[in-house]
């Protein structure tokens, strides 16, 4: 009997020592161009993105919109942008690291439509 239980016990950690570990709250860390490749699989997930601030609209809304770029997407799908919300403050020409929510197809109302976002985000810089 004791056998038996030495051989369950060194199967059952055999199992868990092949089984990665991964944890279900880790943020991912994209690239504008990711984001949007792969924001249906990625929405309501935390993310992690680097980029240049290009633009601000502060305050509008309770929040501030801040607009990054890092070099991917494609301009011309209007996949390069990438709109961040949040209480931090960014000026233009900041390197910012950014984690946030991921959002797809918000509207806002008053023509105001995001086919993607990243909410509710920090905003560091990073140099």
């Amino acid at each position: 009997m004791r056998n038996m239980n030495v051989l369950i016990l060194a199967t059952l950690l055999a199992l868990f020592a092949a089984v990665p570990l991964q944890a279900d709250d880790a943020v991912a860390t994209k690239t504008v161009g990711q984001l949007y490749e792969e924001s249906a699989a990625l929405e309501g997930k935390q993310v992690t993105v680097q980029g240049e601030v290009v633009k601000v609209n502060a305050g509008v809304m309770q929040r501030n919109f801040i607009h990054i770029q890092d070099g991917s997407g494609d301009a011309l799908r209007e996949t390069n942008n990438l709109v961040i919300t949040t209480q931090d403050n960014a000026a233009v020409g900041d390197k910012v690291m950014v984690t946030g929510t991921v959002v797809v197809d918000h509207d806002f109302g008053f023509g105001y439509h995001y086919p993607l976002l990243v909410e509710q985000a920090s905003v560091t810089r990073s140099e």
